[in-house]
């Protein structure tokens, strides 16, 4: 455990993309086979459910400690997170216990099922063999906050060194169902039959924002254009007459779009499918809170099935007939798509429309139309381009419209998360209707962190109540909060939800009075189209 303890603090501590990765390959070098599954899952987002509650750990804690429950509230308060205050208030270790991460693991997944009196002597006996490091980790990977600053891509390429091997074989070796209790890194990688082979997808191909301008892509007529759509992006596998769904997030959510299961039967060969999954009804989508009740959902009724029905707009053909085929340029994967999906002739698959545009400023025209799609914005593709691996430069751009936005007031503040633990950093905003403000949405991106430490010094000044974590504060600052889209909602005191709320800037110029209404917010969503 300390090996691992000491990997994430050297995570932890560091930014640059080179020290993580040499960070990384030093600890799969000496790491045991093991360890080393149990470090590539959980840095991947391979995180078990947790297996003691947070509540009982706070108690424990305090006893440990010899202090009250409620000064121990007053300190995670203070702290701002529940691992780090734990590891803070416990006592010095007497005596390091040699006890692997992988040993831990296998330790806590065993307390599913068992009384709280399993739980207490092993949380208990874990903190008394640990450093404080080590309990910091340990506490994450109990509470489920266990995050650090490494994306899967850099866990392969970390991978890809230790084993000399190619990133995009590591990278779909890795995809797919496969547990640190079942499987071994070594044995993942180096099975080329693939344990998972008939329902493992394929590594997502990514696009990058576009920045510069669209004459430096050169002629148009060298690219694919087609609206960016806003639902679950997804993997349709269709082998030996077994078809699986798998999201973004490698998670298999076959069960959850018993209409796209459906396919099974009237997909005329074996292939893999890459597209977005999508609430659509009467030809065209609806907006995404209507996709949002079928996430999560072990079943879905019948009754959210006629209200989200969904279908799969799909854009990509990356395995024909069992052959891989992302070495393909787009335009040949294009059109073996075309003829699936024309073959097919079912509802639920819709081929994403190809858009004309004979020069760029037609593609302007096209890109700030197309909120009226209700779509993000356009995707540029190359047509001689294959399918990467990851988030590649050059081929595949997004080309998503400006956001909406609307002036809103600071109402409450909350403490973040991690390096942002002492600061109030995650915000509530309110419009005005009439002379009551009515909280409408929650951001904490968008600020420097110079503006960000601003404003933490004004909500502890102008606090006028305490809930906790949270404070309301005077109602003074005012924000450009952008979003992508605006729904109706039962859930909201507002009576509207909004898609990926985020602070655009701080409006300096205005005052509070200045923010805008209840009823603005409402024009937009009518003009949204909803």
């Amino acid at each position: 455990m300390k090996h691992f303890a000491y990997l994430v603090a050297q995570l932890d501590s560091t930014t640059k993309t080179t020290a993580k990765l040499r960070a990384l390959t030093d600890y799969l070098a000496i790491a045991g086979e093991a360890d080393k599954t149990w470090c590539v899952a959980l840095l991947m987002g391979r995180r078990p459910k947790r297996p003691v509650n947070t509540a009982l750990m706070r108690q424990w804690a305090a006893q440990v400690s010899g202090i009250p429950l409620w000064l121990f509230e007053e300190s995670y308060f203070v702290v701002g997170d529940l691992a780090e205050t734990i590891s803070l208030v416990l006592p010095p270790v007497a005596q390091c216990s040699s006890i692997t991460l992988s040993e831990y693991m296998t330790a806590l997944l065993s307390l599913s099922g068992k009384d709280e009196a399993a739980a207490e002597t092993f949380v208990k006996q874990a903190w008394a063999g640990m450093t404080q490091t080590e309990r910091f980790v340990f506490n994450k990977l109990i509470t489920g906050g266990f995050r650090v600053g490494v994306s899967q891509k850099l866990m392969v390429k970390a991978l890809a060194t230790h084993y000399h091997m190619e990133e995009g074989d590591i990278a779909h070796k890795l995809m797919g169902k496969w547990t640190p209790q079942e499987n071994s890194v070594q044995r993942l990688i180096s099975d080329n039959e693939g344990i998972n082979n008939l329902s493992r997808p394929y590594p997502f191909y990514l696009a990058y924002p576009l920045e510069e301008s669209t004459e430096s892509l050169g002629c148009v007529s060298d690219w694919q254009l087609e609206y960016k759509w806003d639902g679950i992006r997804g993997q349709l596998i269709f082998r030996k007459n077994e078809i699986y769904l798998w999201s973004r997030g490698e998670e298999l959510i076959t069960d959850r779009f018993p209409e796209l299961s459906a396919l099974a039967l009237s997909l005329p060969c074996d292939c893999v499918i890459d597209g977005e999954i999508m609430a659509w009804q009467d030809g065209k989508p609806l907006p995404f809170n209507f996709l949002q009740t079928r996430i999560g959902r072990k079943t879905v009724s019948k009754q959210v099935l006629k209200t989200a029905p969904v279908v799969m707009v799909v854009y990509d053909l990356l395995e024909y007939k069992g052959r891989d085929i992302r070495e393909e340029p787009l335009s040949t994967r294009r059109n073996l798509l075309e003829s699936i999906v024309m073959e097919t002739n079912a509802h639920t698959l819709i081929l994403s429309e190809r858009l004309q545009a004979a020069s760029w400023d037609q593609a302007k025209t096209l890109r700030a139309q197309s909120r009226e799609k209700l779509a993000e914005g356009l995707m540029i593709k190359r047509l001689d381009s294959p399918y990467q691996v990851g988030r590649k430069r050059g081929y595949w751009w997004k080309w998503k419209v400006d956001p909406l936005s609307i002036d809103a007031v600071l109402i409450y503040a909350m403490r973040g998360h991690g390096r942002r633990a002492n600061l109030y950093s995650d915000y509530t905003f309110a419009v005005w209707q009439g002379t009551e403000l009515v909280p409408f949405a929650k951001a904490y991106s968008g600020l420097t962190d110079k503006e960000m430490q601003e404003v933490d010094r004004f909500v502890k000044k102008n606090t006028l109540e305490k809930f906790g974590p949270v404070r309301s504060v005077t109602p003074e600052l005012v924000f450009e909060i952008g979003f992508e889209g605006i729904a109706p909602s039962t859930r909201h005191k507002s009576g509207i939800a909004l898609r990926f709320p985020r602070m655009l800037r701080w409006r300096k110029d205005k005052v509070a009075a200045d923010a805008n209404t209840l009823d603005d917010l409402k024009s937009i969503l009518k003009n949204f189209n909803v």
